[in-house]
């Protein structure tokens, strides 16, 4: 057993626990995915992210990688190859404590079908797509673990007036990120399924008016 600080070990927990429901519901798959999450100094600083090849549904709190804020290995298995991304999305999105990657079908076929727009995967459909996702850009395809595709991520966040909080890797899925795991999950769940709604939809749903989004803006601060 690891002497880690107590609020590192519950963060460890929390990631097998996540990346297990994520599994069981079919978000994820054979060893596609990586989940990571931003320690603070009490809880030793530096990063936690799955290991390369790892199945997010049998995760072992005492097998995921730590690494220190310039990346490199403190303890356990080696680092899942995605590594480089998520730094670039907690050093330019400074909310961010979890960053979750999964090949969620629907997304991933949406990539391959034709999204709505390339700065906006998925039309207003719904107002907790709204008030719980918000934009979501496109993400060209590049290898996994390609680092272009972190410069790239970087740059749509940087760039936004509003929060970002997801992106759609073409041909490999979502990449969302949040306040913490469990929120982290919240949010892609959201997303997937607001993505199988406009598959089911055959893409010609009508979107929210624009009338009604302002009514999300006015009550609920929706960033649209």
């Amino acid at each position: 057993m690891n002497n880690w600080p107590r609020e590192q070990r519950f963060l460890r927990d929390e990631i097998v626990r996540v990346g297990a429901s994520l599994f069981q519901r079919g978000h994820a798959h054979s060893t596609a995915g990586n989940i990571s999450a931003r320690l603070s100094a009490e809880q030793g600083g530096g990063f936690l992210i799955t290991p390369t090849d790892a199945c997010l549904g049998f995760l072992d709190p005492e097998h995921i990688a730590w690494v220190d804020a310039d990346g490199q290995p403190r303890s356990g298995p080696r680092a899942s190859k995605t590594l480089v991304l998520h730094r670039r999305i907690y050093a330019s999105a400074p909310s961010a404590h979890c960053v979750l990657h999964t090949h969620s079908t629907h997304l991933v076929a949406l990539s391959l079908l034709g999204v709505w727009r390339t700065d906006d995967i998925l039309p207003p459909l719904t107002p907790y797509q709204l008030m719980k996702v918000g934009h979501v850009p496109l993400i060209p395809y590049h290898r996994p673990g390609d680092p272009a595709v972190a410069d790239a991520v970087a740059a749509h966040i940087q760039a936004r007036s509003t929060p970002l909080r997801a992106v759609l890797l073409e041909r490999l899925g979502p990449t969302v990120w949040h306040d913490s795991p469990a929120s982290a999950m919240a949010l892609l769940e959201e997303l997937e399924e607001t993505a199988r709604l406009w598959l089911l939809g055959a893409r010609a749903l009508t979107p929210l008016s624009e009338a009604q989004i302002e009514a999300l803006r006015t009550q609920f601060g929706v960033p649209w």
